[in-house]
């Protein structure tokens, strides 16, 4: 059974940073796309960072370039979201979210596998 944990969410001051981990267990997810996306307080799932199974370098939405870094590590099983200068538009539960294809994307429909989240909370 594949799992996705997500941790590392909390409440944090505007300007300040937060890193989120998400562990997948079940199958490898060295050769496959990751995400984060996240949903804010009456707002739609968004696509937050992308990684590629394969050579192609990491995307990220409009709203956190240049702020947030997505990486993977431990031969994909982890993946994390550093996120830098925190602002209150920040505020969302975090998903972390992977697909059987390498190819990575910012379309909700294209992940398999999804966590229960975590909430990030930006005070300003």
């Amino acid at each position: 059974q594949v799992r996705l944990i997500e941790s590392g969410g909390g409440l944090v001051q505007a300007g300040n940073s937060l890193r989120l981990s998400c562990v997948a267990s079940g199958r490898t997810f060295r050769n496959s796309a990751m995400a984060w996306f996240r949903r804010g307080p009456g707002k739609e799932r968004e696509f937050v960072a992308g990684v590629s199974g394969n050579t192609l370098g990491p995307s990220y939405g409009d709203s956190v370039k240049g702020r947030f870094t997505i990486s993977r590590h431990d031969a994909g099983t982890t993946l994390y979201l550093q996120m830098d200068n925190l602002n209150s538009d920040d505020t969302a539960t975090y998903y972390c979210a992977a697909r059987t294809g390498a190819m990575r994307s910012s379309s909700i429909g294209a992940y398999n596998w999804w966590g229960q989240g975590t909430q990030v909370t930006v005070s300003s």
